[in-house]
């Protein structure tokens, strides 16, 4: 069981879980084990709640595919477990950050003192340029 907040949660059959050979550099135990993560979780096909599902499938984001699977590759780390428990704390946080909602921005108006202050420092800067014309007799 994964869980997403305190009344969110998926279960691990929902999950998809495959160890790979990892990428890279790694000498010659690189060949033979395979300790990379490819975590599968279909978005569609989950028991998550609409809202949270609807906005995952809104994200545009490299690692959901147009058929609406989260593929997470987690290869940081030389053992199974560790890149495991990366790949579902990165399924985890992709969750997250799409139940956080955004407060709407409203527009602000200046209020009248800061409307006279300036208007009050236009003239001022305008007494001192005029006074540095040439004096007429």
């Amino acid at each position: 069981m994964l869980s997403i907040s305190s009344n969110v949660s998926i279960p691990d059959d929902e999950i998809e879980l495959s160890a790979v050979r990892s990428q890279g550099a790694g000498g010659q135990n690189v060949n033979k084990v395979s300790s990379a993560i490819h975590l599968r979780f279909d978005i569609r096909a989950s028991s998550l709640p609409d809202f949270y599902k609807e906005r995952l499938l809104l994200l545009r984001d490299r690692r959901i595919n147009k058929e609406g699977v989260i593929v997470i590759k987690a290869q940081q780390y030389r053992t199974r477990e560790k890149n495991r428990e990366a790949a579902l704390e990165r399924l985890r946080q992709l969750i997250r950050a799409v139940a956080v909602v955004q407060k709407t921005r409203r527009p602000t108006k200046p209020t009248r003192g800061s409307q006279k202050r300036r208007v009050d420092s236009k003239v001022k800067r305008g007494r001192i340029k005029s006074l540095r014309g040439k004096i007429r007799d």
